[in-house]
C-alpha cells in the first residue's frame, strides 16, 4: 500500500477515535455522534448487586442436569433483561457436584428486589387465544398478551421434555421442536388440542410469550407428543427448546451469596483507576522523550493514537461487536497492553540504532531495523495472545474481562508500533533517503 494511503488511514482512524471519545460540552454546539458513546462500566465500577445461586438438581435425572442448568440460566437472563438491567452478566459453573449460577447486575442497589427477580422457578403455561390484538396495539408493539388469552390448565409440570428434530419426510424442511408430555399431561394435551383445531395455542414463560404469533393446532393429538414447526433457524429452534425445558424442569434456586456494591465505591474505583493509568501513561511518555529524543516523540504520538483507538473499540465495538464492559480487571489489561506497546517501540528503536552503528543510513536503517525487530515483537505478542485466549476460554467473568481487554490492547499495540510508528518515522528527514 502507498505510504500516503497508509498515512491517510492513520489520520482517519485517529479522527474516528477523537470523535468517539471526546465528551459532550454544553457550551459547544452539538456535533453528530459526539458524546453518544459512553464507556460501559461493570459491577465493580458502577456499583450494583452480585448473586451466587445454587440450582437444586435432586429431582432431575443426571443426564439432564447440564441441560437443566442451561435452561435455568436462560430464564434468569430473560428476567434480568425484561427488568431492564443494562450490561447484566449471567454465567454458570460447576463446583464438584454442585451447579451454580453467577448473576451480576450493575446499577441495582436493592438486593432483595434482585433476589425476588431471579430466585423463583420458571413457570410455563399453555394458553388459548381469546381474540386477536388490535391493529393499533400490534403497530405500537404494546400488546397485553395475557388479556387476550386464557389458561388451559396445561403447564410446565405436564411437559416431560423437548428436543430439536428434523423432518426427513419433506424435502427442504428445517429444524423443528419436538415436545413430549407426561402421562398426566397426555390427556390434558389431547383435550386442549381437540377444542382448538385450527386455532393458535400460545406458550408463556413467566407470563411472557415464547413465540408470537403462536403455532396453530393442526389436529387432535392423543399420543402425548407433537412438533412445533415453522421457518426456524437451528439456533432459534434450540432457544425455543431450552426455554420450554426451563418451564418443564423443576430447578429450584437457592441464594448462596449476595453482595451489594455501592455506587460511591464504584465511582472511587473509576477515579483511582484512571488516575493510575494517566500517571503511568505520562511517566512513560516523559521517559521516551528523555531517552530517545525524536524517536520517543514519535512513539508518544503513536501511543496517543493507540489510546484513542482502544477506547473507541471499547465504546463502540467498531459497530461490529457489542461494546466492551469495562471492569477493574479490564483496566489492568489496558494498562498492561500500554507497556507492551511501548516495549515494541523500544525494540524497534534499538534495532534501528544497531543498523546505524553498522554504517547503514536513512531508509535502509529504518526498514532493516523494523524487519529485525518484527520477529521479536511477533513472538512475544503471539505468546501473550495465546495466554489471553486460554484465560478467556477457561476463566470466570473477572478473568475473562482482563483477557478480553488485554487481547484488544495487544492487537491495537501491534498496529500502533508497526504501522503508525513506522510511517511517522518515514516522515523524518533523516529517513527520507
Amino acid at each position: 500500500m502507498q505510504p500516503r494511503l497508509i498515512l491517510g488511514l492513520i489520520v482517519m482512524l485517529t479522527l474516528f477515535g477523537v470523535w468517539v471519545n471526546v465528551p459532550k460540552f454544553p457550551q459547544i454546539p452539538e456535533i453528530i455522534g459526539v458524546g453518544k458513546f459512553p464507556l460501559k462500566l461493570g459491577l465493580d465500577l458502577q456499583g450494583g448487586t452480585e448473586l451466587v445461586l445454587a440450582a437444586t438438581m435432586n429431582k432431575i435425572e443426571p443426564e439432564s442436569r447440564d441441560e437443566a442448568l442451561e435452561s435455568a440460566k436462560r430464564v434468569i437472563e430473560r428476567r434480568v433483561n425484561f427488568y431492564g438491567v443494562s450490561e447484566a452478566t449471567v454465567q454458570t459453573s460447576k463446583v464438584g457436584d454442585e451447579r451454580r449460577i453467577l448473576v451480576e447486575m450493575p446499577g441495582i442497589q436493592d438486593t432483595q428486589a434482585a433476589v425476588d427477580l431471579v430466585g423463583k422457578t420458571a413457570q410455563l403455561d399453555f394458553r388459548e387465544l381469546l381474540s386477536s390484538p388490535s391493529a393499533e396495539a400490534s403497530e405500537s408493539g404494546r400488546i397485553n398478551y395475557l388479556s387476550i388469552t386464557k389458561p388451559t390448565g396445561l403447564t410446565g409440570a405436564d411437559l416431560k421434555k423437548t428436543q430439536v428434530t428434523f423432518d426427513s419426510s419433506r424435502a427442504g424442511s428445517g429444524p423443528q421442536v419436538l415436545i413430549e408430555f407426561s402421562e398426566a399431561g397426555k390427556s390434558k394435551f389431547a383435550e386442549v388440542t381437540k377444542r382448538n383445531i385450527g386455532k393458535p395455542l400460545a406458550m408463556f414463560l413467566d407470563e411472557e410469550p415464547l413465540l408470537w404469533p403462536p403455532p396453530i393446532v393442526q389436529t387432535e393429538i392423543v399420543a402425548g407428543s407433537a412438533v412445533i414447526s415453522g421457518n426456524f433457524s437451528l439456533e432459534e429452534a434450540k432457544n425455543l427448546s431450552i426455554q420450554l425445558n426451563a418451564g418443564a424442569l423443576p430447578v429450584p434456586i437457592t441464594i448462596l451469596q449476595q453482595r451489594s456494591i455501592g455506587a460511591t465505591l464504584g465511582a472511587e474505583s473509576v477515579q483511582k483507576s484512571f488516575l493510575a493509568g494517566g500517571i503511568g501513561l505520562l511517566t512513560i511518555m516523559i521517559f521516551m522523550v528523555a531517552y530517545y529524543g525524536i524517536y520517543g516523540l514519535i512513539a508518544n504520538i503513536a501511543l496517543v493514537v493507540y489510546t484513542l483507538l482502544v477506547l473507541a473499540i471499547f465504546r463502540t465495538g467498531l459497530f461490529i461487536i457489542p461494546p466492551v464492559t469495562l471492569t477493574l480487571a479490564g483496566i489492568a489489561g489496558v494498562i498492561l497492553s500500554i507497556g507492551m506497546a511501548v516495549d515494541a517501540n523500544i525494540l524497534t528503536f534499538e534495532r534501528i540504532k544497531e543498523e546505524e552503528r553498522l554504517g547503514k543510513k536513512g531508509s535502509i536503517a529504518l526498514e532493516q531495523g523494523f524487519r529485525r525487530a518484527w520477529t521479536s515483537i511477533r513472538d512475544s505478542n503471539s505468546s501473550s495472545l495465546i495466554t489471553a485466549f486460554i484465560l478467556y476460554l477457561f476463566g470466570t467473568s473477572v478473568v475473562r474481562g482482563f483477557a478480553l481487554t488485554l487481547t484488544i490492547g495487544i492487537l491495537v499495540s501491534m498496529f500502533s508500533a508497526i504501522i503508525v510508528s513506522r510511517n511517522l518515522l518515514r516522515m523524518l528527514p533523516r529517513f527520507k533517503n
